[in-house]
Parts: C-alpha cells; sequence; structure tokens
C-alpha cells in the first residue's frame, strides 16, 4: 500500500492527529531521574536545523516598549547571570534577543534553571544552551510545560543522553506545547502502523532518538516528506518502515520544498553524465544525507571528482565522498596522487576517512 493511502485517508492513521485521544503520561519525579551529562555537541549540516531565534531589531523594540509597562526584573536578571558566568555581552544579547525574559520573576528563573540544569548538569551547559536559544528557556512564565514535556519524553523510554541532547541541540523542544510534541509521537507512532509494524511506541522512541530535530518541525512537514519518499523510491512498506527509522531519520525534518529542489538536481546531474534512474534512486536511499547538498554545492564535488580521473560509477558505489568539503576533498586527492595512489584499482573510499585515519593511509603510502 503506498504511503499517499496514509496521507489522504482522513479516517486512517496520520491524518486524524487533532482528533486523536489523549496521550497519558505516568507521574514523573525530575528528582528521581539521573541525568549523564552532554559530551558531545554535534553541528548540524542544514541551515533549517540552526537552533538560535533571533529577534529583528524593529521586533525587539516593539516588545521593549510594550515591556516598560510591566514589572520587570532586569537588574536581578542580569545579576543572576553573571553569577552563572555570563559576560555582559552575553546577557545583552539573551535580552536584545528575547526582551520578555526581563519579567519573569527570580522565582521562576531559578526554578527553571534547576530543572534544566538536572538535565544538562552544569551551569555552563545551561547558559551556552540559553545563549543559543533563549526564547526556549524564557518563553513560558510557567513550569507546568516544561514538566509535562519532560514526562513524556520519560515515558517514551528515551534514554537521559537523549533527552540531554534534545535539551542542548533541540531546546525549543521543551518550549513546545506539549500537545504539539504528543502530535508528533502519535503521527509516527500511525506511521509504523499504516506501514505495517507492530511496535509503534518503539518505532516513535528510535526515530526521535536518531533525530532529535524532529520535535522542533511541524506534522504536516514529516508527513509530506514520509509520503515524497514513499513516492521517490518505490518500495514495499516493510522496506520503508526500516529506512525510516535507519538511514532516513536523519533527513525526515527537512523543508519539503528544500528535499525537492535538491533531488531534483541530483537526477539532472547525475543523468547528464550517464546515470540511470534506478542507480540514481538506489544512491539516494543508500546515502540520504546527500539531499543535504545544495545543487551548487553538490555540482561543484561531482565535477572535482570527475576532473582528477574519478568516475561516476564509483561515485555511486560510494556517495559518502559527497559529504567531504570541496577543499578537504581536493587537498586529499592531490596528496594521494603524489604517492601514486591510483583511485582506478584502490577505490575511492580513502577519500572519506577521517583525518587521522587519512593520515595513517599516507604515512603506509610513503613506506
Amino acid at each position: 500500500m503506498a504511503l499517499k493511502v496514509i496521507i489522504s485517508t482522513s479516517s486512517n492513521c496520520v491524518s486524524h492527529l487533532r482528533g486523536s485521544r489523549k496521550f497519558r503520561i505516568p507521574t514523573f519525579e525530575l528528582g528521581n531521574i539521573l541525568w549523564r551529562p552532554f559530551v558531545t555537541q554535534l553541528t548540524h549540516d542544514c541551515k533549517e536545523k540552526t537552533e538560535g531565534e533571533n529577534v529583528g531589531a524593529s521586533k525587539a523594540s516593539k516588545h521593549q516598549a510594550s515591556i516598560r509597562k510591566m514589572d520587570t526584573y532586569e537588574d536581578w536578571l542580569q545579576d543572576f547571570l553573571l553569577q552563572k558566568g555570563a559576560s555582559t555581552e552575553t546577557i545583552e544579547s539573551i535580552i536584545s534577543r528575547y526582551p520578555r525574559a526581563v519579567i519573569r520573576t527570580s522565582e521562576n528563573v531559578r526554578a527553571r534553571w534547576e530543572i534544566w540544569k538536572s538535565i544538562l548538569q552544569t551551569d555552563l551547559q545551561v547558559l551556552q544552551t540559553l545563549k543559543r536559544s533563549p526564547e526556549s528557556f524564557f518563553r513560558s512564565s510557567t513550569l507546568a510545560n516544561l514538566q509535562d514535556n519532560i514526562s513524556l519524553f520519560s515515558s517514551l523510554g528515551l534514554s537521559s543522553n537523549i533527552v540531554t541532547q534534545l535539551m542542548a541541540r533541540a531546546p525549543r523542544t521543551f518550549s513546545n506545547r506539549a500537545e504539539l510534541n504528543r502530535n508528533m509521537v502519535e503521527l509516527l507512532q500511525n506511521v509504523c502502523t499504516c506501514l505495517g509494524g507492530n511496535n509503534p511506541e518503539e518505532f516513535a522512541k528510535n526515530i526521535i532518538a536518531k533525530n532529535v530535530y524532529l520535535l522542533t518541525r511541524s506534522t504536516k512537514r514529516i508527513k509530506v516528506n514520509i509520503a515524497m519518499f514513499q513516492t521517490m523510491f518505490k518500495i514495499p512498506n516493510v522496506e520503508m518502515l526500516d529506512w525510516i527509522q535507519g538511514n532516513g531519520s536523519g533527513i525526515l525534518d527537512l523543508g519539503n520544498d528544500y528535499i525537492k529542489n535538491n533531488f531534483d538536481n541530483i537526477q539532472k546531474k547525475f543523468q547528464c553524465l550517464g546515470c540511470s534512474e534506478d542507480a540514481i534512486t538506489k544512491c539516494v536511499f543508500a546515502f540520504p544525507r546527500i539531499l543535504y547538498l545544495s545543487p551548487v554545492t553538490l555540482n561543484t564535488k561531482i565535477d572535482l571528482l570527475m576532473k582528477y580521473g574519478i568516475k561516476m560509477d564509483q561515485i555511486l558505489e560510494m556517495p559518502r565522498v559527497l559529504d567531504v568539503s570541496s577543499a578537504s576533498m581536493e587537498r586529499n586527492i592531490k596528496k594521494l596522487m603524489q604517492h601514486g595512489y591510483d583511485f582506478q584499482a584502490s577505490g575511492i573510499s580513502v577519500l572519506a576517512l577521517s583525518r587521522e585515519r587519512f593520515k595513517l593511509k599516507i604515512e603506509k603510502l610513503m613506506n
């Protein structure tokens, strides 16, 4: 059954979210959870995944004008953030980007800080996350929604490490209305059911764990993307199910038009170089991260590889080399050629090696 059935049939599965039953959350005591510290902070390749929520100067001025009429705690907030290690420049940036921060009471800010710290472990991590997304921290005047979201993530069985990553990399997840997060969970569960899966709870948990930005997007975007991929790949439901919670999980939240434009460019570029439709589809299916690459970036990398005699069939077999920046790619190709490396005989997988492993490879060629 094609996934378009999921999207078009309003009485079934995905499209009935607004009228679906409430997602029950078990009672949850924050103090009973031991959160592991966030060790690694990844930088996402796509601009759409930037968590900073800048407020324009004119908008900020408008907010500030209305806030002057309210009781504010700006002096207290500045002192509090200074005590937590913030610089005056950082404090000014936070307040200018989210002026309503100054109307939050000291009790509210302290309580919210302690909850965030219980997840992120240190004041420094809280401060770093706050700097990137002040709205996520100061958006609400109550703690109820924050606690509801934490309870929801606990009920999903997400590990403390994943919850830490959710807050550190996608803090807006915690300031979303809890109902929106529940709707996304139910959407994922319904997708699993409609594709023939028998464990929708585990399916939803796996996808959120692999793509922490998913909950910051709309359910409409995710539905359209899944339908698009089903049409793109034309594969059985069971394979689609595995792909969505596997290699495909990382690109589910990209913009609909962004995916379409980049896929259209991939088809155009690859077909011009003699690739079949089937070969192109298999390449994207095996390496969906290629859809991150803008037309200019992709075309530049393909042209660069071919400039040094690398064939298109080699790129199709090892598309992961396209993850490497153009500058690093050309530098490494030249180093390999200096030492007599034959790409036709030995392949191009060497170009996808980490910096350390590539260095060892060069040393081996020299000996």
